[in-house]
């Protein structure tokens, strides 16, 4: 039987909602917003297996090197609270295309790159316009269904996870080719068509935005949010411990596979992505539970495999299967427990959307800032089992935060409050 607190979300859409809209999600467009999803945040995880080639061809100390992921996380941060809840007071079809040819001019500055430190400003501002994608869920939460919004999130971050995992094969593959610069002049060249064809596609408004706010109102309301929902506050804690231990993985495993006794290449290591590209499937099916109302139980069941998955993980200087079965167990249950984490906290408030969407997501760049920092850090003075102990440690407290406030029924009720209790929306003033 559904968990009945999380199904009291699926049952309490508004009306008004439903009516407006107009514009049909066919899975064609579904699907192209996944693909623009992946394509624009995989800009963010290129440099990763490309870090030795490029603190060598640029002259970079280690240490340097090691801010360039930092940096680009730090970018996204602020673009997270900055530039994604714009989408609440503008034209999204407009936002997504402007913030995608800046996104191209971004790329061809890293491409262009003959110094550290402009590398390292391309590099931020890459992550700041790439929350694009962040901007790109929420339309499509807003144009969906509410009785089939969970499945379409779903599917959309299943473009997300994607691109974040085949970043590091396609840069890969790529650099091992023809260089690292050409990562970037390519992805500015997809870039580029999928503002073109997103241009033509995406619906115009026919309805003003949802709010009226002014921007440092807007800003303030952000604020306000995290303030009253303590959904919105326990899921974004969920988020920055599950990827501070996505991070802790993925921004230091090409360190040992470079090493003996494996001596890996660049395509090697960035192929290690595939096997991970099993995570997209979660995305649909943790999608499809949320739907149902097993949102809670879905939550603790991917936690406990995601705490689970270091056990294999600490082997994978003796066993490559081991690394391949861990990587699968921490993919599945992240993005489980993302998917679940947006589409309850997407439900609090369908008017301000775009803000719950980026406040969150400000709670996943922290962690994985965190996770790539520290992992990184302590690889060099502790190897690769403190590494493990590093990402066991974050999952455990998102396993253990969830077991301390399962039986807490306010945390679940997001669509109690709101525009269904009786007060304004949060849209419709700053509180």
């Amino acid at each position: 039987m559904p968990d009945s607190d999380e199904a009291v979300t699926h049952r309490s859409e508004t009306r008004s909602e439903e009516e407006g809209a107009a514009f049909v999600l066919s899975r064609g467009v579904v699907l192209l917003f996944a693909v623009a999803c992946g394509a624009a945040v995989a800009n963010v995880y290129f440099s990763q297996p490309l870090l030795v080639t490029i603190g060598r061809d640029l002259a970079m100390s280690p240490a340097l090197v090691g801010s360039v992921v930092t940096l680009t996380h730090v970018g996204y941060g602020l673009g997270l609270f900055f530039l994604v809840p714009l989408g609440d007071m503008a034209d999204r079809r407009r936002l997504i295309v402007a913030q995608l040819l800046l996104l191209v001019a971004a790329l061809a500055v890293v491409a262009a790159a003959r110094t550290a430190a402009v590398l390292l400003a391309g590099m931020a501002a890459t992550g700041l316009l790439a929350v694009v994608t962040q901007t790109l869920v929420a339309f499509a939460a807003s144009l969906a269904p509410p009785a089939e919004r969970g499945r379409i999130v779903g599917l959309v971050t299943s473009g997300v996870v994607t691109g974040i995992l085949l970043a590091r094969t396609a840069s890969g593959l790529i650099a091992d080719l023809a260089g690292w610069r050409s990562v970037y002049l390519a992805s500015a060249t997809l870039t580029a068509l999928l503002a073109l064809v997103l241009h033509r596609v995406l619906p115009r408004p026919t309805d003003p935005p949802p709010t009226t706010l002014r921007y440092g109102q807007l800003l303030r309301s952000t604020l306000t949010l995290f303030a009253r929902e303590r959904l919105l506050r326990l899921r974004a804690l969920f988020c920055l411990l599950v990827f501070a231990a996505f991070s802790t993985l993925w921004s230091s495993v090409a360190l040992p596979l470079s090493e003996a006794p494996y001596f890996l290449s660049h395509s090697a290591i960035g192929a290690l992505g595939l096997v991970g590209v099993t995570g997209a499937l979660a995305a649909t099916v943790a999608g499809r539970l949320n739907d149902g109302g097993f949102s809670r139980r879905t939550t603790g069941i991917a936690l406990a495999l995601l705490t689970a998955s270091w056990l294999p993980l600490a082997f994978t200087r003796t066993s490559l299967w081991a690394l391949f079965a861990g990587v699968v167990l921490l993919d599945l249950a992240v993005q489980a427990v993302h998917v679940t984490n947006q589409t309850l906290i997407y439900a609090l408030h369908p008017d301000a959307g775009s803000r719950l969407i980026g406040g969150y997501m400000i709670f996943y760049s922290i962690g994985s800032a965190t996770g790539a920092l520290t992992a990184t850090s302590l690889y060099a003075t502790a190897g690769w089992k403190a590494v493990c102990a590093l990402g066991a440690t974050f999952s455990c407290l998102a396993l253990v935060l969830w077991a301390l406030t399962r039986h807490s029924s306010d945390v679940t009720h997001p669509a109690r409050r709101g525009t269904h209790d009786g007060r304004r929306p949060v849209s419709c003033r700053a509180r």
